[in-house]
């Protein structure tokens, strides 16, 4: 019997499961211990018959065979709740299993149980009426980000070592950056988003909250290819733990821009992703170029269009349920109603063409940019709306001031930690052309090799 659950990353638990160290079963159980007795908020509940019976017949060949997962709570699991973290929807359960996640179940993973999340992904915290509010595994009353921020602290927190998430403004990437986890947005298409496709608003993508960079390149393995229920999915490519570490960087050109042109930062986190930054460009041979970044503001027409989507989901039930959403989604709805019309979607087309032409000037010039995931470390875990602090805006609105533009556009970006702040992450973003994740992933595991992060929070089961 184990003590705890593996506190490495998942390829080397699957390693350790074919040499026979550990068992799946014995993981499991781990798994299920430390869960009870954390205080993080990360799961919202579990399966344990189902998980252990796939644990009793797990096939640690597989590439991912025996390994205990946590499922995002908005991503419909068969038999599961899928209430979308909403009282609107306490008791429904879903009638299918989306494609990532059958994906990673082929591959041999565990399914444990969900991991909270924001109210319809909403917000970029991990806060709603249903299950409260879930902390960072650094410190507890410090927000784990979102919206896939359950995932995250679940990872951090030692509790899985992999789990699932999504992305539409940040949702990887800045629960990652206050975690001290790699989260990776992949080139949009790269892992599809079926069945049953919510097209619009295009800036949806799906991966995992991992420790590791070749975690990442093994989700991505298991989980990216083509998929008829989702026309814009990109083609497979299944070589990316092979590929790691195989490209040519040497020459690249890169821009450093912490505050991607015009986000104010804590100064302490500026330093420390600038110098990480500069660190990067001498170990990977990149050549450094100066290049102005200047992405045009979104303003609150993209937000506001976006929410078609949960008027969709919440049909003939709005508005009388407006007093069972959280405050936020509850006010963007009826603001959308009132304000979207033919001009404000003019507006917000017009709006991405400009982001689109102002990110394919900056790529005309350079292979890469690096910035800051986040503005600041993790703020309070109970925040909801945008708070100011010592002349900054703290906060789930300034958060994806860094991290949207490349949802808007499609480009891959991925989060590393750097040095820490005051004992909380920071996260340092590399953002690349459309359908060069790889070298992405090459520059993460140079970042990774050459100053290894923490795989867990101190303390770890938390």
């Amino acid at each position: 019997m184990t003590d705890t659950p593996w506190l490495g990353d998942a390829c080397s638990l699957v390693d350790a499961f074919r040499s026979g160290q550990r068992s799946p079963v014995e993981e499991l159980e781990a798994t299920f211990d430390a869960i009870a007795n954390s205080n993080l908020n990360a799961f919202v509940d579990t399966d344990p018959e189902r998980a252990m019976a796939v644990a009793k017949a797990a096939d640690v060949n597989l590439p991912l065979g025996g390994v205990p997962i946590g499922i995002k709570a908005l991503f419909p699991f068969e038999g599961w709740t899928d209430d979308r973290c909403s009282l609107v929807f306490a008791g429904r359960r879903a009638e299918y299993t989306m494609l990532q996640t059958q994906r990673v179940l082929d591959a041999g993973v565990v399914p444990v149980g969900r991991c909270n999340a924001s109210e319809f992904g909403g917000l970029n915290v991990s806060v709603n009426k249903v299950y409260g509010v879930t902390h960072n595994p650094h410190e507890h009353g410090r927000t784990a980000g979102g919206s896939s921020g359950g995932s995250a602290s679940a990872v951090a927190g030692g509790l899985v070592t992999i789990a699932s998430a999504g992305d539409g403004g940040g949702s990887i990437r800045i629960p990652g950056g206050f975690n001290g986890l790699v989260g990776m947005k992949g080139t949009a298409g790269r892992i599809p988003r079926g069945p049953r496709t919510q097209i619009h608003p295009m800036t949806v993508v799906y991966g995992p909250m991992a420790r590791s960079v070749r975690d990442v390149c093994r989700w991505y393995d298991v989980s990216c290819g083509y998929d008829m229920r989702d026309p814009y999915s990109l083609p497979k490519h299944e070589d990316y733990e092979r590929d790691l570490g195989s490209f040519d960087l040497q020459g690249k050109r890169v821009a450093i821009a912490p505050e991607l042109g015009s986000t104010v930062l804590n100064p302490a986190v500026e330093s420390r992703v600038r110098e990480a930054a500069e660190l990067l460009v001498r170990d990977a041979g990149l050549t450094l170029v100066d290049v102005p970044i200047d992405l045009p503001s979104l303003g609150y027409e993209w937000a506001m269009a976006n929410l078609c989507q949960l008027l969709r989901d919440l049909g003939d039930l709005w508005p009388a349920c407006r007093d069972d959403l959280t405050i936020e989604m509850a006010f963007g709805l009826t603001m959308a109603e009132q304000n979207v019309d033919l001009k404000l979607m003019a507006q917000v087309e017009e709006k991405r063409t400009r982001m689109n032409e102002a990110m394919a000037a900056i790529f005309d010039r350079v292979d890469f940019i690096i910035c800051a995931t986040n503005p600041d470390v993790a703020f309070g875990a109970d925040v909801y709306l945008n708070q100011h602090v010592a002349g900054r805006s703290v906060g789930p609105e300034n958060n994806g001031t860094l991290t949207i533009p490349c949802n808007i556009v499609g480009n891959p970006a991925i989060s590393v930690p750097v040095e820490m702040c005051d004992g909380l992450p920071v996260g340092m973003q590399i953002i690349g052309r459309h359908h060069e994740d790889q070298l992405l992933l090459d520059l993460a595991r140079i970042a990774e090799r050459e100053r290894p992060w923490p795989l867990v929070a101190h303390g770890a089961p938390v």
